[in-house]
């Protein structure tokens, strides 16, 4: 378990508000990039299978990089790392702007992709240091309001600002607001301690997990369209399984590891992250079946559909600081526990609309979703991060954030996997449409009841 430290105790609400804004801004960017895909498409003429890599290529760059910038925050500072971190997302920002080209901007988008690697490996960590641990679940829970802020004010920021002033004022509006959290962050986050120089970096693991890494989700991102059982898909997959499998022997090997696998025997440790796995992919999974009910099975426009939807992160932001501060008073394993058994009922429920369930019923059910993510994040996240050395706290951060990208990728193919089944049987008529949604849903529900037994009964 981590130790305390001698914290300020006016500083670390300084600090919170230097994370805040920089989480709020990458959440941001996340939410935003969807509303302009179409629109660069069309503006640069590109076909839709090289418009994809503008979101492909981040989400790849991120998950592959993100224990790696973990690790680096803990041998160089991850102040330090954080504030690079900044400069190459702004830097990236503006040249997304700049691009006279798709593929000039699909290069661009890579560079920030690194940039957002930085900051979500460390900001965690950030906090985790300069709050007490009784504190611990009441700051995750607040970095998580801000999350979902951005992830909720993102689409409709992103289809006024393109509306209003064209698609690269999306990437734009990044620079500002970057620049002002660097210098928050360069300002308000206290210096660290230098680790150590004879400890060194694991260069060699780091380049193993990242190629490992992004050839798994590759694998599993393109499977839908390449085919589950193609000859690009079998590749990327068997490539994967391989260069992780020399990752994980070099780890074993290696005096200073870039991930330390003993610290998956920690306790809280493996339970959690699995459960965190499990936890996005059930929000991932009915993120990506609620815009086909609303749009193509209920025929309502986007601004309509993106209001319903954005009640569950609405939710989420209200309920997660609560959360958080009461996991730090009772522990972690109840409010996760319950966090995650709400989730299921609300995805149950979802399972059960058609073509004549009223709209305030779709927002209830969302609701009671939104409600569980948001009960179960913090103290989940709190759970990780306190169960971490101190000074493998950065590697923990990109554990967690690794268990968001994955638990993404997984329930988007999941998901997808089962209303494009369930879809062809019904040979894409409208009425199918329901069906697919529906037994989306109930995969989803499955995958939220094993998470509720992995967070019932696994260790605190």
């Amino acid at each position: 378990m981590t130790s305390e430290t001698s914290l300020n105790p006016n500083i670390k609400w300084f600090v919170l508000v230097s994370i805040g804004v920089g989480t709020f801004m990458t959440a941001l960017d996340i939410s935003i990039i969807n509303t302009i895909l179409p629109i660069v498409t069309k503006a640069f003429q590109a076909p839709v299978n090289q418009t994809e890599w503008i979101s492909l290529i981040y989400l790849l760059l991120v998950s592959g990089l993100l224990p790696s910038f973990g690790r680096l925050g803990d041998l160089k500072g991850h102040k330090n790392i954080y504030l690079i971190g900044f400069s190459l997302f702004i830097l990236g920002s503006l040249l997304c702007a700049l691009s006279p080209a798709i593929y000039f901007l699909i290069l661009s988008r890579s560079l920030q992709a690194i940039g957002a690697a930085m900051l979500s490996s460390n900001s965690p960590a950030i906090l985790t240091k300069n709050f007490p641990s009784t504190q611990r679940g009441q700051a995750l829970g607040l970095q998580a309001t801000m999350t979902y802020l951005g992830l909720t004010v993102g689409p409709i920021l992103g289809g006024w600002l393109t509306e209003l002033y064209g698609w690269r004022s999306v990437f734009t509006i990044n620079i500002p607001v970057g620049i002002i959290a660097f210098l928050l962050s360069l300002y308000l986050i206290p210096n660290e301690k230098p680790h150590p120089e004879e400890i060194r970096f694991d260069y060699q693991g780091a380049v193993f997990f990242l190629g490992g890494f992004t050839s798994l989700l590759l694998g599993l991102s393109m499977a839908s369209e390449w085919g589950w059982l193609s000859v690009p898909t079998i590749i990327t997959l068997a490539l994967a399984i391989i260069l992780l499998g020399i990752f994980i022997w070099t780890e074993k090997s290696s005096q200073s590891p870039m991930l330390d696998l003993h610290l998956f025997s920690q306790p809280g440790i493996s339970h959690s992250i699995f459960a965190a796995v499990l936890n996005y992919m059930c929000v991932y999974s009915n993120l990506f079946l609620m815009p086909f009910y609303l749009l193509q099975g209920r025929g309502l426009v986007p601004s309509k559909a993106g209001l319903i939807i954005s009640i569950q992160p609405l939710i989420m932001s209200i309920i997660a600081p609560v959360s958080g501060s009461l996991s730090d008073k009772i522990g972690t394993k109840l409010p996760a526990f319950l966090g995650m058994l709400g989730l299921a009922v609300g995805t149950i429920l979802l399972s059960t609309i058609n073509d004549t369930t009223s709209i305030w019923l779709i927002l209830t059910y969302l609701a009671i979703s939104g409600l569980g993510i948001g009960c179960f994040l913090p103290p989940n996240s709190s759970a990780i991060m306190g169960s971490a050395p101190l000074n493998q706290t950065g590697i923990a951060a990109g554990l967690l954030a690794t268990a968001r990208n994955v638990g993404m990728v997984l329930g988007i193919g999941i998901s997808g996997a089962v209303f494009t089944t369930t879809l062809t049987k019904h040979h894409s008529a409208i009425s199918g449409i329901f069906s697919a949604v529906q037994a989306g849903f109930l995969t989803a529900f499955v995958i939220s009841i094993l998470g509720v037994l992995v967070t019932g009964f696994g260790k605190s």
